[in-house]
C-alpha cells in the first residue's frame, strides 16, 4: 500500500517510545510505501484536496533514523491510506484539516480516523456519552456551578476540554486556598467551559489506557502511575508505564465501547480508566504501542497494520 501519514515534525519524534513511528515500522517491514506530510501541507487546490508531501525511508540508524526526497504535491485520494496522527492541540487549524480530509473522503481517500468523528468527538466530553462507567462530572464555565460541584464532592481534578499531555489538570479540594484561582485561570473568568470530576483514589494505581483497533481491545493496557507527590499519571510529566492484563471492569467498558466507536470510522482509540471509571476517549493519536510491545511481546503496531489493511481492502 501507499500510506501517507499527517504527523507532527519527524525531529520531535523520540523513536524510541513514538507509537507513530511503531507503526511506520510495521508498515515498513511489510514493504508499504510510506509518505509523510505536515497539516499545513493539507490543501484545495485545482478542484481537489492535495497534499504537499516528502517519500519517506526509514534507515535503521539511530541518530538519523529517516531519510525523505523533495516535496512532492498528490491528490490524497491517489494514496491508499491516510493516517492523520497529527497530535493537539485541537484548534481551528485541525478542524479545518478535518474539514479538508473530509472533502478527501468523498473524493475517494481513505482517512483514518475518520475526519468527521474526529472533529465531532470531544476526547473529554465524549464520557457523557457512556454515564453508566463514569465518575460524578460536570462540564461548565460557570464558576459558582465549579465551586458548588467541589463543595459536593469535596476532592475533585479540573481540567480543560482541549487539553493533552496533563497539561492544566489541577487536584483540588473544598478546603484549598487556590480553588479560587485555579477556577478563574481554566474558565478565563467564566469564559471556557472545563471539566470537573470526583477524584478517583485508584489513580495511585494508574491511570490505565485500553487500546481499541477496530472496535476490539487490545489485551494489555499501560496502567501510568504518577510519580510521587503528583496526582497525574500522564507519561509527559514523569508517569511510570506499567503494562497489565485487562480486569473485568476494563473487559466491560471496551467491549460496551468498542462496536459504536468503529462504526463512527474511529480504527483507533485510547480509553483512559481509573479504577472503575471511564475518565476520556481519545482519538486523535493515542498512543502507548511500545511500552506495551516492551513490556509484554504484544505487537500493538501489527494489530493496527492489520486491521489498516483490512479496512483498505474492504
Amino acid at each position: 500500500m501507499k500510506i501517507a501519514i499527517i504527523l507532527d515534525p519527524l525531529d520531535d519524534i523520540k523513536t524510541y517510545k513514538d507509537t507513530t513511528y511503531a507503526m511506520m515500522a510495521e508498515a515498513a517491514a511489510r514493504g508499504h510505501e510510506l509518505h509523510m506530510l505536515m497539516q499545513d501541507g493539507v490543501m484545495w487546490k485545482h478542484g481537489r484536496v492535495i497534499g504537499e508531501s516528502c517519500r519517506l525511508e526509514l534507515t535503521g540508524d539511530k541518530e538519523r533514523w529517516y531519510r525523505i526526497d523533495l516535496p512532492r504535491e498528490d491528490a490524497l485520494a491517489d494514496f491508499d491510506a491516510v493516517l492523520m496522527r497529527k497530535d493537539p492541540p485541537f484548534d481551528m487549524e485541525y478542524v479545518t484539516a478535518t474539514w479538508l480530509l473530509e472533502l478527501a473522503g468523498r473524493e475517494g481517500a481513505r482517512v483514518f480516523n475518520d475526519p468527521r468523528a474526529l472533529r465531532d468527538h470531544s476526547e473529554k466530553l465524549a464520557i457523557a456519552e457512556f454515564p453508566q462507567f463514569a465518575t460524578p462530572t460536570l462540564v461548565t464555565r460557570m464558576e459558582k456551578q465549579i465551586h458548588e460541584f467541589i463543595d459536593a464532592q469535596a476532592d475533585v481534578v479540573v481540567k480543560p476540554l482541549d487539553g493533552m499531555g496533563g497539561a492544566q489538570v489541577f487536584r483540588v479540594t473544598d478546603a484549598d486556598p487556590n480553588r479560587n484561582v485555579i477556577v478563574e485561570m481554566l474558565t478565563h473568568h467564566g469564559t471556557r467551559s472545563i471539566m470537573a470530576q470526583r477524584y478517583i483514589p485508584e489513580i495511585r494505581e494508574g491511570d490505565k489506557r485500553i487500546l481499541l483497533i477496530a472496535g476490539e481491545p487490545v489485551p494489555y493496557s499501560l496502567a501510568r502511575i504518577p510519580k510521587a507527590g503528583e496526582t497525574r499519571g500522564n507519561l509527559a510529566v514523569g508517569g511510570t508505564g506499567v503494562a497489565q492484563p485487562l480486569s473485568a471492569r476494563d473487559l466491560e467498558i471496551a467491549v460496551a465501547l468498542g462496536p459504536e466507536l468503529a462504526r463512527r470510522g474511529l480504527l483507533l482509540v485510547g480509553l483512559d480508566v481509573i479504577g472503575d471509571f471511564l475518565t476520556e476517549i481519545n482519538v486523535t493519536s493515542p498512543t502507548c504501542f511500545q511500552e506495551i510491545r516492551e513490556q509484554t511481546g504484544c505487537n500493538v503496531a501489527a494489530l493496527f497494520i492489520d486491521a489498516l489493511e483490512k479496512a483498505c481492502a474492504a
